[in-house]
């Protein structure tokens, strides 16, 4: 078990529950990018793979944590987008 590793961990993790509040808040999705968000979570899938088939240590739940909530604010981002989209197209019939 790595101290840095478990550092990076906390120190990315940090970040995604101020995400997927202001994600949920205020249904904008101008400043996130989806691939962005889907490469960060293969990343946390290949941390938790690798700790399963290679070095098995409880820093893997970190690494579920932090793919839980990058996967909370990919769906934020999917129903923000989709709320968007809705209401463009509700402004262009009216």
């Amino acid at each position: 078990m790595s101290p840095f590793e478990i550092i990076m961990l906390i120190c990315f993790g940090m970040a995604w529950p101020f995400s997927i509040y202001k994600s949920w808040k205020t249904r904008q999705v101008g400043s996130k990018s989806l691939i962005f968000l889907v490469a960060l979570l293969v990343g946390y899938i290949a941390g938790i793979l690798h700790k399963v088939f290679f070095l098995y240590d409880a820093v893997i739940f970190l690494y579920i944590l932090n793919g839980t909530m990058v996967s909370i604010d990919i769906a934020l981002y999917i129903r923000n987008r989709l709320y968007h989209v809705r209401a463009s197209v509700l402004e262009e019939k009216a």
